[in-house]
């Protein structure tokens, strides 16, 4: 009898060469997943998004430290002048994409300051009528950012370095501080949600962002970007915009303020300032300031958000 035919050998991957698709090349850097964790089920052993997917949900990626969520930082032993700490993956993908943001990007900010009162006599309101109805202030933020981006197309948009991409819907995301370090969930198609479907949208995210139990594509592909540190007592700051997008929001502290009324007396209104950070590749000066303009309105006189 003939000896059996020698199968063809299947082409060996170099060692310590990576081979993934770029979309999932993305997802990775955007999760801090270590590609050279993870096993490729593609031809010739490429790694595909379903293999990305797979490893986040096992952490079989993730480096050893971060497995169950990065430690905190902790204080210096008595008779140390200093301590080191390893970065995290995420920590890495974090300072990667904010320097990609700070060098090329030709930046310009505008701040405005928003006048509040209406929008804290609904939400007095909208409490009234039960749990259901309830918002935060950065609720309303969101869902007015959503309607005046569909407006402002310009500023809906990435910069892909040849072109520039517009788009039709708002995915919007949303900055959240976890112990891993800063995740940017997305609402899909805020444009067309209520500002109560926003609002339980934004919990849940922020909940399991929190987590560490996002699926990639609720991380991924936002359109433009809020950030909130008013509540933490923060009056004003400016945000680094998160490419491909080519603007962010920078929302502070609500403060009382004492104004003069249209009476000539004083009266006592809410107000908030926002910056805005804008990529002056793609925004100019005016087209930012009118897309403040509408926000404006938006936000003090919310019952156009409801109509």
């Amino acid at each position: 009898a003939s000896p059996a035919p020698v199968p063809a050998a299947v082409p060996a991957v170099p060692a310590g060469r990576v081979i993934a698709s770029p979309l999932a090349r993305r997802i990775a850097g955007d999760a801090g997943v270590n590609l050279a964790g993870v096993q490729g089920s593609g031809p010739g052993g490429r790694i595909v998004k379903r293999d990305i997917e797979a490893a986040m949900a096992t952490g079989a990626a993730a480096p050893p430290a971060s497995s169950a969520g990065a430690p905190r930082p902790r204080a210096a032993a008595p008779g140390e002048a200093f301590r080191d700490e390893p970065l995290t993956q995420i920590r890495k993908t974090i300072a990667r994409r904010l320097s990609e943001s700070i060098g090329p990007i030709p930046t310009f900010y505008l701040t405005a300051e928003f006048d509040l009162s209406r929008a804290a006599e609904m939400r007095a309101a909208a409490a009234e009528l039960g749990d259901a109805y309830r918002f935060s202030f950065n609720d309303l933020v969101l869902k007015a950012t959503a309607t005046a981006l569909l407006q402002h197309p310009e500023v809906n948009a990435h910069w892909l370095g040849d072109r520039i991409r517009y788009f039709g819907t708002v995915d919007l995301g949303m900055a959240v501080a976890t112990d891993d370090g800063l995740i940017v969930p997305v609402i899909r198609n805020a444009e067309q949600k209520r500002i109560s479907e926003i609002s339980a949208e934004a919990k849940a995210l922020a909940k399991r962002a929190r987590e560490r139990k996002l699926k990639p594509e609720e991380f991924t592909g936002s359109t433009f970007s809020v950030s909130n540190l008013g509540m933490m007592q923060i009056d004003q700051f400016t945000a680094i915009i998160n490419p491909p997008e080519v603007g962010i929001l920078a929302i502070g502290a609500i403060e009382d303020k004492v104004v003069v009324g249209a009476d000539g007396g004083f009266e006592v209104r809410k107000k908030l300032r926002v910056t805005m950070s804008c990529d002056h590749r793609v925004i100019d000066g005016a087209v930012g300031a009118r897309f403040l303009q509408t926000l404006r309105r938006l936000i003090e006189n919310p019952l156009l958000l409801a109509f």
